[in-house]
């Protein structure tokens, strides 16, 4: 049995990777064709609402108490949905309209190492300076940057001479074409907006311990937050527009993507941990800069190239860091609990008690980070 759980664990992780590469893949080109990126974002939200609606329905039927929110509870997933999904995802759709799609998948191998400078200043990941295991995460963190900036700034030669088709002028800055620099920040924007979600995840799972019910009440109330910043920014009506079935399906795949990543994360997470999901978060990469530049002829130059290697190491640095981090908190509990009473076993989050410990697992920000 265990051969079989390993084999299909393989084969989800690969799905999800090759889904998301797909979604970088077919959203870059509609938004070359002339969907506009804030557009996407609502119309996505709003389709990957829909699709969670009737689980989320089911969730509440069936533990009315678990999937339940008050106020406070609200406030958190508000507040979450607005930085996590929101600002997120425009951000991250405006940097892959402007830099490309290899860059766009690169730079999500951020967000585990900014997530560990973040836990690290809110109190929840301790840093031991004595440690080769911390110090790898310190060091693998400034690799990851370090890769991002060089990625922003350095352009280097053009290692792939094509030339896209035509790309009209949607941006939010109205600049028609490529925008390298500009485009990496945004995309830094992304990897810190979806850091700080992950952070946020800790109290609102603790309010509303039903992770299937919070997902669609951040998509939801994130539709609705997309559509006030898109009717803000998009004063031509027009815009909502959709003119190809390219635009239509590439909206339905990115809406199913926002539903189904989340099932395929949770259930590897509970095969095989959260390393084991995190591990495959380069494959992305690799097979999105294959097929771009093979099929959508996208240009590639040195620089992205060399940072995006420099990303990708300097994740592996961080997961290394942080392998033998479930296996010290168990044995502090271990240790921690009277010997007349019988073993913890679930560690951290434990999904049969109505209650769950605000302490858990920062090994999760190490997922490839797909918000809902």
């Amino acid at each position: 049995m265990g051969g079989m759980q390993d084999y299909k664990a393989v084969v989800a992780m690969i799905g999800m990777q090759s889904i998301f590469a797909g979604l970088a893949l077919f959203t870059r080109v509609a938004l070359v064709q002339g969907t506009s990126p804030r557009v996407f974002v609502v119309y996505r939200q709003a389709i990957g609402s829909l699709l969670l609606a009737p689980f989320a329905c089911f969730a509440k039927w069936r533990n009315p108490c678990r999937a339940s929110l008050g106020l406070k509870g609200f406030c958190l997933i508000f507040l979450s949905s607005l930085i996590g999904v929101t600002a997120n995802q425009n951000a991250y759709f405006e940097g892959l309209y402007l830099a490309s799609s290899t860059i766009a998948s690169a730079m999500a191998n951020l967000v585990p190492a900014i997530t560990f400078v973040l836990a690290t200043v809110v109190g929840f990941e301790k840093v031991n300076l004595r440690s080769v295991r911390s110090n790898a995460k310190i060091v693998g963190t400034i690799i990851c940057v370090g890769g991002a900036i060089y990625m922003t700034f350095i352009k280097g030669t053009k290692l792939l001479n094509t030339q896209f088709f035509g790309q009209p002028s949607k941006s939010l800055f109205d600049m028609a074409g490529e925008n390298l620099k500009l485009g990496c920040l945004f995309l830094l924007l992304y990897s810190v907006f979806a850091s700080t979600w992950v952070i946020l995840q800790v109290p609102v799972s603790a309010c509303c311990p039903d992770h299937l019910y919070s997902a669609f009440w951040m998509s939801f109330l994130a539709t609705i937050q997309s559509t006030i910043v898109c009717l803000f920014l998009e004063h031509d009506l027009q815009v909502w527009h959709l003119h190809s079935a390219l635009e239509l399906g590439s909206l339905v795949y990115a809406g199913f993507y926002a539903a189904v990543s989340f099932f395929i994360q949770t259930w590897c997470i509970s095969e095989k941990g959260p390393l084991y999901v995190a591990m495959f978060s380069p494959l992305c990469t690799v097979i999105t800069t294959i097929v771009a530049g093979l099929f959508l002829h996208e240009e590639l130059y040195l620089g992205s190239l060399v940072g995006a290697i420099a990303v990708i190491i300097g994740l592996y640095v961080v997961i290394w860091g942080k392998a033998e981090d479930p296996q010290k908190r168990k044995q502090e509990v271990d240790s921690e609990q009277p010997s007349d009473q019988p073993k913890m076993i679930e560690v951290f989050i434990d999904d049969s008690s109505e209650k769950t410990s605000c302490k858990i697992d920062l090994e999760e920000p190490l997922l490839p980070q797909k918000l809902p």
